[in-house]
């Protein structure tokens, strides 16, 4: 499959990375001007957990084919869309005239309507999904990452669509397996506040990276998300879909110290916190304050995450 990964941040080359190795036809869109800054190639220290519970640990360069323009006579069969919430009405506005037929992943945050968000794609060749992976580049230019065993992809009717079975199917041969998501939309609002409890705490620890190992920061951080429930409900989202995803936070004391054990101990469990030492971070400075202006709209307190 001809892929293109947009960006050539963690995520774009964590699994264009994966997707390479598979034997699919990778590149990287970047801005004009980067493709000299960044150079054509990545060293990377990866904890690959498909194979193996804890993972293994890869450290190799990658070679990084890089592009500052896209065109419909392209010809990509798959767009990777994972960039932070707040540029995905930018980023989705470039690549309306550009796709071609291509289907596109959306691989990340959204706080709107999902399709709203991604408008003016077409909607038909939309998929969404999420990442299991972290991470991010070190001063020494280094991708510090985590690469878990499956992916999310949502799959919103009984049968999935033929652009969902292709994307399916390049995580499998990337030696991904799938967990499908029939209430995506749920899904994507509840790890935005997730985020948004984390965000919140990491602020006043300083930085997620300081809250590794510290049971009571991941406690006041799902406390904080539980505080943000009601918001999802109020825009319609029945939790009962969701209960599995719910667990930290109806169990907070629980599962902070077991985040907070498996933090400490294993690698794979605290390298995408490690990565994350600055604080006011614009992404997470966003997703604190998109989240907030919504429970304020429907006003519902949340004394927790104010500033």
């Amino acid at each position: 499959m001809r892929v293109l990964m947009f960006g050539r941040g963690a995520i774009a080359t964590i699994y264009g990375h994966a997707f390479h190795a598979a034997g699919h036809d990778v590149e990287f869109y970047v801005r004009p001007g980067r493709a000299d800054e960044y150079g054509d190639e990545v060293r990377m220290d990866l904890i690959d957990g498909r194979h193996r519970p804890f993972g293994r640990r890869v450290r190799e360069s990658f070679r990084t084919p890089l592009r500052e323009s896209v065109t419909p006579e392209d010809r990509f069969e798959l767009i990777v869309l994972s960039v932070a919430h707040h540029r995905l009405a930018e980023a989705a506005a470039f690549l309306a005239p550009r796709v071609g037929d291509a289907s596109v992943l959306v691989f990340g945050n959204v706080w709107e309507e999902p399709l709203d968000a991604v408008a003016p794609l077409p909607a038909e060749q939309v998929v969404f999904g999420f990442p299991q992976a972290g991470g991010g580049f070190g001063n020494d230019g280094v991708l510090h990452g985590a690469l878990f065993r499956s992916v999310i992809i949502g799959t919103d009717s009984a049968s999935p669509t033929p652009r969902e079975l292709a994307v399916r199917t390049a995580f499998r041969e990337a030696g991904l397996a799938v967990r499908d998501e029939k209430d995506m939309r749920g899904w994507l609002w509840l790890h935005f506040i997730s985020d948004a409890g984390m965000f919140a705490q990491g602020l006043r620890s300083g930085s997620l990276a300081n809250m590794i190992g510290d049971r009571r920061a991941f406690r006041d951080a799902f406390l904080g998300t539980r505080e943000l429930l009601p918001v999802l409900e109020a825009r319609g989202v029945d939790l009962r879909q969701h209960r599995s995803a719910l667990l930290p936070y109806r169990l907070p004391r629980l599962v902070a110290t077991m985040s907070a054990w498996a933090t400490a101990q294993f690698p794979i469990a605290r390298v995408s916190l490690a990565a994350h030492t600055d604080p006011d971070a614009t992404e997470p400075r966003a997703v604190l304050e998109d989240t907030l202006r919504e429970a304020r709209r429907l006003h519902i307190p949340t004394p927790r995450l104010e500033p």
